[in-house]
């Protein structure tokens, strides 16, 4: 049998897991790496790049400082996610604010003397990262169209991050970019139908709050058959070997996305909207080796000397 004070560490730790979406961490590293090596640097051996100790401190910085930006917007939304996610805030609520604000400083601090490891200018890359993850939580996410776009551009920062690392400015890792900032752009907007009573009640002055649902979806409608010009380019013209079945298949599921979206009226039905966009930015990152799956098989040492 375990003891009380037991029972209550491991729910404690259980509820810092869901509050940093602990869930999500793996995937986000495993992108990166799979972006570096079949993406961001397809000219290195995937071992090379595998073993690179300054690619795994910041693929490690990277998702601390994630997980660091989930506990400061879980911080400032406790309000308003007792109303829309009454269930997993009941579970947050285990850890203290302060503990919140402990755990958070802490780790800011982790990752900044890691990416000094690495160089300041990688210090000074986080730092900025720090910042802009703290000021959209804090204040940017209140206000429409500025919330969405910030939003989305931090989930992508950290692949600039390997970017910047490796100095390869090739358009593709554009196209693909652009791709995966449409995606998490349309989330993050079905994200506000999903939270309107919360954002509501909480003074959110996020789009479907200031303009309406109607305008919300024709907005998400631009957005979704805007991804066609990305997937044209990685498709048509640019070499992403056997991925363009991902796209082909993302272009057929968004179809039946926009049919569903406007019969939508229900928190349920948005939820539902929110998971087929995951499932697809999850799917693509797994899909990522479908760009050269040779090298799982006989590695790029065999194939790139």
């Amino acid at each position: 049998m375990l003891s009380r004070k037991t029972k209550i560490t491991i729910l404690k730790i259980i509820s810092m897991f869901s509050v940093v979406r602990g869930y999500n961490i793996p995937v986000i590293a495993l992108a990166q790496y799979l972006s570096a090596i079949f993406i961001l640097a397809p000219e290195k051996r995937a071992l090379s790049v595998l073993l690179d100790f300054n690619l795994f401190i910041i693929v490690l910085a990277s998702t601390l400082t994630i997980a660091s930006g989930y506990i400061i917007n879980n911080f400032y939304d406790s309000k308003k996610d007792l109303i829309n996610r009454p269930n997993k805030s009941q579970l947050d609520r285990l850890v203290s604010q302060k503990t919140k604000l402990q755990v958070y400083f802490t780790v800011n601090f982790i990752v900044a003397l890691l990416a000094f490891l690495v160089s300041y200018r990688a210090m000074l890359f986080f730092s900025v990262y720090i910042f802009l993850i703290w000021y959209y939580s804090h204040r940017l996410k209140k206000y429409p169209i500025i919330g969405n776009l910030t939003a989305s551009l931090l989930a992508v920062l950290p692949f600039f991050a390997i970017l910047l690392y490796y100095k390869n400015f090739y358009p593709q890792i554009f196209a693909h970019a652009s791709f995966l900032f449409l995606l998490i752009l349309i989330r993050e907007i079905i994200k506000d139908l999903e939270n309107i009573k919360g954002d509501i009640a909480n003074d959110y002055r996020t789009i479907p709050v200031k303009y309406g649902e109607t305008f919300a979806k024709k907005i998400i409608t631009f957005l979704t058959i805007f991804t066609i010009i990305p997937v044209y380019f990685l498709v048509e013209i640019y070499d992403v070997g056997y991925m363009d079945i991902y796209f082909y298949i993302s272009l057929i599921v968004l179809v039946f996305f926009l049919l569903l979206l406007w019969k939508s009226n229900s928190k349920i039905h948005y939820l539902q909207l929110h998971t087929i966009l995951k499932i697809l930015v999850v799917s693509g990152v797994f899909c990522i080796v479908l760009i050269e799956p040779e090298v799982l098989i006989h590695g790029r040492s065999l194939l790139k000397i």
